[in-house]
């Protein structure tokens, strides 16, 4: 199973080389929009991201997380003044044995849904707040939590012309679950600053890590600190805009056994209207 899966991701990377060189650059009025959309944690635009993440040295035998996140984004107008912005996180995962001579395990994670409630947009800046749930889809235990979870959640961003300056922050506590699995208090917070070149309105620069606290854990269980640098492009593909992405990201802070970098590929797929 670990081999199968890691094939399929050389695969998926494969395909991904190829659209990127085949693309063409979206037009320099697509760009200008399309770029902070892209990047928006309240896009105002259907959306499908496809993001896989190679978590390097896992475990005792120093192995590879293999991580393929689902994530569509669908914003729903409730009238002309509100939307609701829908983000739903889907992952499928390729565990590391947890012990020497053991075997990877492999499935789906738990699953979280998100709702913010929107003000239309006027000016630079966008906010939503709503709330967060967390659903135990998991098909291992070891992919997930085993229990259900609900809390806030917000997210912001500010748009200059070009540098774009968002976060998106939750917490989740759960109120239901497997009895014999440890309660869920988690918080995430998505910082994320992106540059876009002057010189090419399709291409940018972004700054985006997800900072983990688990408030259940102490001391150098608790934290997950990562820094990255990513670096994006915005293509079309017959009528079809892309936004790809390739990231970078070391954790400074992490708990034992859990990894130091991260490689991350997006391919997100972009339908305005």
């Amino acid at each position: 199973m670990r081999s199968s899966a890691r094939e399929y991701i050389c695969s998926g990377l494969g395909v991904a080389v190829l659209v990127a060189a085949l693309a063409l650059p979206a037009s320099a009025q697509d760009a200008q929009s399309l770029v902070k959309e892209a990047k928006n944690p309240l896009a105002n635009l259907i959306n499908v991201q496809f993001i896989y993440d190679a978590l390097l040295n896992v475990g005792p035998d120093k192995s590879v997380q293999d991580t393929l996140t689902i994530q569509p984004v669908i914003p729903f107008a409730l009238d002309p003044n509100w939307s609701v912005i829908t983000r739903t996180v889907l992952p499928l995962i390729s565990q590391p044995a947890p012990a020497l001579g053991a075997s990877a395990t492999n499935g789906v994670g738990d699953t979280q849904f998100a709702a913010f409630l929107s003000p239309a947009r006027s000016g630079k800046l966008v906010w939503g707040v709503g709330p967060v749930f967390q659903i135990p889809t998991a098909t291992k235990d070891a992919l997930g939590q085993g229990k259900w979870g609900l809390g806030p959640a917000a997210a912001a961003q500010w748009s200059g012309d070009t540098w774009t300056f968002g976060a998106l922050l939750n917490n989740i506590w759960s109120f239901a679950g497997g009895s014999g699995r440890p309660a869920v208090n988690q918080m995430q917070l998505q910082p994320e600053i992106n540059y876009t070149f002057k010189g090419n309105a399709n291409r940018y620069l972004s700054f985006s890590p997800t900072i983990t606290a688990n408030w259940e854990a102490s001391g150098s269980d608790r934290w997950t600190v990562p820094i990255s640098l990513g670096l994006g492009q915005l293509v079309k593909v017959g009528k079809q805009s892309l936004n790809l992405q390739a990231t970078a990201y070391y954790n400074v802070v992490a708990p034992p056994g859990a990894g130091n970098w991260t490689l991350e590929l997006l391919v997100q797929l972009l339908f305005p209207q």
